[in-house]
């Protein structure tokens, strides 16, 4: 059996933090935690961290300065857990590289089960076989997961990578918003979500991520990819 997967719970309640402890124990997972962003940092520099839950609104910086600083040097997959369950909060903690956003009135349980789902995509072995996705001025290289824009690596997080992974092995096909929600959410979210994540990933990839040319609307439906293989 492998090493158990590490989880970081960031929260200024101590009852929460116990909590997810006993629920992520009882699934085999590892569970190390912080009550405030300086130490989280501190503990994700030295502990080699899978995967974190953090809490919004904490003393001192809140869970979305700490995101940013994480995102900075790393592409750990990071749940927001948070009392606030507007769709303005939703927007801006995925929109600064979130991966999920969960409402605090949600069951241990379901936290779980959306930690684990987010590992399952971020940890899936790429056959080494896999074609290169060669699309002129952007290239995918599946066994490395790496992103090339113009010959320059550019850092996707987990889930933008696999959303623009599953465009660019089906050019033209058209992927509805339910669609996307059922495969990377759990169709647990709403357009925002998904319109968020494509924004990020055009600001990445596109010339112009205004006027896209390889993930496009097809409106009131979704978006499909207009690269052509090489």
């Amino acid at each position: 059996m492998g090493a158990a997967q590490i989880v970081c719970v960031v929260d200024d309640d101590p009852s929460i933090v116990e909590l997810m402890r006993d629920f992520l124990e009882n699934d085999g997972f590892c569970v190390v935690s912080a009550d405030n962003a300086e130490d989280a940092l501190a503990l994700f520099a030295r502990v080699p961290v899978d995967c974190m839950i953090v809490d919004v609104m904490m003393p001192g910086q809140s869970g979305f300065e700490l995101c940013k600083q994480i995102r900075a040097e790393s592409d750990v997959p990071i749940l927001f857990l948070s009392a606030r369950d507007d769709d303005v909060s939703k927007i801006r903690g995925l929109g600064l590289g979130g991966d999920d956003y969960i409402v605090k009135s949600a069951s241990p349980g379901e936290v779980v089960a959306r930690v684990k789902a987010i590992l399952r995509r971020t940890s899936i072995k790429q056959s080494p076989r896999q074609l290169i996705l060669d699309f002129g001025r952007l290239v995918l290289l599946p066994s490395s997961r790496e992103v090339m824009v113009a010959g320059q690596s550019v850092s996707l997080t987990p889930k933008e990578y696999e959303l623009l992974s599953l465009f660019a092995r089906h050019p033209r096909q058209v992927f509805t918003y339910d669609q996307l929600l059922d495969q990377f959410w759990e169709g647990v979210g709403d357009k925002h979500t998904i319109r968020v994540h494509i924004g990020r990933i055009r600001e990445k990839i596109e010339r112009d991520a205004n006027h896209p040319e390889y993930i496009v609307n097809v409106w009131g439906i979704g978006y499909r990819f207009e690269g052509t293989p090489r």
